[in-house]
């Protein structure tokens, strides 16, 4: 009998070893190889040609479609403005955060105008109908399989030609060509090629769930996300009702883009103004709090910067930042010791973004500091401020970009004065609001009067 050669994929990067070792040769990776049997041929699957169409660039260029809603504006502001025929989307999150009810919504709204189909691996047919029936969907036209064969999901497909496909989860899918569990790298990589292969023959509009691990990362091979053309990830605070779904690649729109839904009974419901909800409209002045204006893919967005300074209650200053890159924070306290001459060295520093956003940019650097100072001085800030900049080592504030949009976005929600980079200041002014340029860190304290 011949023996079965094996070898040893990594989860990381999907590369192949002989034999195992506790480090991937390919990435570096640890503890990421996976033993798995090779296939030595895959046989093709049924109603795929192997005839090869070439095409001109030119012609190709010509065709333009219209995209499709998916009757969410959020999610169609995160896909890039809507469906694309052909596109395959993968869609990761926490347990439970939403991302099974979301698809459901949308593959609902969708199958009113074009055939769907609503693919299960975790689910009976009667329980997903008992989560329609609950979220007032049981209307819907759209076909529902529960089914982990990966030959039968495509079979039934080629059969009804579904314009929009939704599989949830590639982790519960498995083929026959394989003989490892569902879930191994192996069969998230097979089956996640074939169905990508199947969006592009069909036009059809594929949507996978994935599960992720306990680091935020989709479970599997990392050459998943590489294969499809959209990744959304959910994101949200423990215990808060407000769902973000952000696109970390986005083929055909902006990555970073940023849709924001609530959670109720009725499913998830989009939230038309985020602005109003990250930012608190406190009834009496409080000191350490600032309102800035960050950008998410294409929008501005106003967010409230809360910090706190306290005696430290231990043997070590704490610096906690929720929202923020805690050692982005260590850094411009060091900057404000240097060049403002303010310490917190035997202080606690907390900074949190209020309703569980995540700002990546520099631009948070100065309402950082300066609502940071502000818990020091005891002394709120103006109410009606916004402010925005990056802080260099030098203490220097340096522009961001797409400042008149910020600057436009805070005048619309009634914010009356300003303090940006000098090379963020508009050329023309805007009406009911005052610009304060500044380009040093100092100047922007003694602006907000919080110099001694």
């Amino acid at each position: 009998m011949a023996k079965t050669r094996v070898v040893y994929v990594c989860s990381a990067c999907g590369g192949q070893s002989p034999k195992w070792a506790g480090q991937c040769p390919d990435c570096g990776a640890w503890n990421s190889l996976d033993e798995t049997q090779p296939v030595a041929k895959v046989s093709r699957l049924p109603g795929y040609s192997g005839e090869i169409g070439l095409e001109s660039l030119a012609e190709t260029a010509a065709r333009e479609e219209p995209r499709i809603s998916t009757g969410m504006r959020e999610l169609d502001r995160v896909l890039g403005g809507g469906l694309v025929r052909g596109s395959v989307t993968l869609i990761g999150g926490d347990p439970g955060i939403g991302k099974s009810t979301l698809l459901l919504q949308m593959m609902a709204s969708l199958s009113a105008n074009l055939p769907c189909l609503y693919a299960t691996g975790e689910e009976s047919v009667h329980q997903v109908g008992l989560r329609a029936r609950r979220l007032g969907l049981q209307d819907s036209e759209m076909s529902l399989l529960a089914d982990t064969s990966l030959e039968n999901l495509l079979g039934h497909a080629l059969r009804t030609q579904p314009g929009a496909l939704v599989v949830d989860s590639i982790q519960t899918l498995a083929s026959a060509e394989l003989p490892s569990a569902p879930g191994s790298v192996a069969q998230i990589r097979h089956c996640g090629a074939q169905l990508v292969r199947y969006a592009k023959q069909s036009d059809c509009a594929v949507f996978l769930v994935g599960h992720v691990t306990k680091e935020g990362n989709i479970a599997g091979p990392r050459v998943l996300e590489h294969m499809v053309d959209a990744v959304l990830y959910f994101e949200n605070e423990p215990g808060s009702r407000f769902r973000l779904i952000r696109a970390v690649k986005n083929r055909f729109g902006t990555a970073n883009e940023l849709g924001v839904f609530a959670m109720s009974v009725d499913g998830l419901k989009e939230v038309p103004n985020p602005s109003a909800m990250f930012v608190s409209r406190h009834e009496d002045p409080v000191a350490g709090s600032v309102v800035m204006v960050t950008r998410e893919g294409s929008r501005p967005l106003l967010l409230e910067i809360q910090a706190l300074v306290d005696i430290c209650q231990g043997n070590y200053p704490r610096r906690v930042s929720v929202g923020l890159e805690q050692n982005r924070l260590a850094l411009l306290l060091a900057v404000l010791h240097r060049h403002a001459g303010i310490s917190a060295s035997d202080q606690d520093v907390f900074v949190n973004v209020v309703g569980g956003v995540r700002v990546a940019e520099t631009a948070a650097d100065l309402p950082i500091l300066l609502a940071g100072v502000s818990s020091i001085r005891d002394r709120p800030l103006p109410a009606d401020l916004v402010c925005f900049g990056e802080v260099g080592l030098a203490g220097e504030v340096r522009p961001v970009a797409y400042g008149e949009e910020r600057l436009a976005e805070a005048a619309k929600h009634g914010f009356r004065r300003a303090i940006v980079p000098l090379k963020n200041a508009p050329k023309k002014p805007i009406k009911g609001m005052e610009i304060m340029p500044v380009s040093r860190l100092s100047q922007a304290i003694r602006a907000v009067g919080l110099h001694i």
